[in-house]
């Protein structure tokens, strides 16, 4: 993208904003109201060292992880499901590589679409978990009717993976593109 530095800088900064959201999310039980996979998109739509556009989402969970671990009784590493989160941050940020258009509506769509990917892919995640051993607790069973339980368990938190994501990516697009709108300005008045 023409600013890379920016765009850079911006996405640092909202890595940091969006572990501390998350942190705070989940102390108030408000889970997945945090907009790691706003981070990714953007990494992936406008970083062109698309190496680094992966670090930035996993660095933001990776940061929340940490704290979660170390400094509250909530369990911040806790199993093959959160290898999927991982996993799906990792598609999130690879979907942002196709928005070629970061207008208004295509940062819409493809928002809502992160939102659904993660949903999809990180909740696959809680069933394989259960598949290969890890406890039932809330019964959600094996096989396909697992699956679907899963899923069917999983809606009432796919709201707030939507608001925040396309909330994230909103804030965070706009302000990039405030910031670049700006530096273009400063740039035509100095060479007037």
């Amino acid at each position: 993208m023409k600013n890379n530095r920016n765009s850079f800088i911006l996405t640092i900064i909202f890595i940091l904003v969006a572990a501390i959201s998350r942190i705070i999310s989940h102390e108030m039980q408000w889970f997945n109201l945090a907009p790691i996979a706003a981070v990714g998109l953007f990494a992936g739509a406008v970083l062109s060292d698309k190496k680094y556009a992966f670090l930035f989402a996993i660095l933001a969970q990776l940061l929340g992880d940490v704290y979660l671990e170390l400094f509250t009784s909530w369990p911040g590493f806790y199993g093959i499901d959160q290898a999927f989160v991982y996993l799906a941050l990792i598609a999130v940020t690879i979907l942002g590589f196709g928005m070629k258009q970061q207008k208004a509506l295509s940062i819409l769509g493809f928002s809502v679409s992160a939102a659904v990917l993660f949903f999809v892919v990180s909740n696959f995640g809680v069933w394989v978990a259960i598949q290969t051993g890890k406890a039932d607790v809330f019964g959600y069973g094996t096989g396909v009717a697992g699956l679907i339980n899963t899923y069917i368990a999983a809606i009432p938190f796919f709201k707030n993976t939507l608001i925040s994501t396309v909330a994230g990516s909103a804030i965070l697009f706009g302000a990039y593109h405030l910031l670049q709108n700006g530096m273009a300005t400063k740039f035509q008045k100095s060479n007037a």
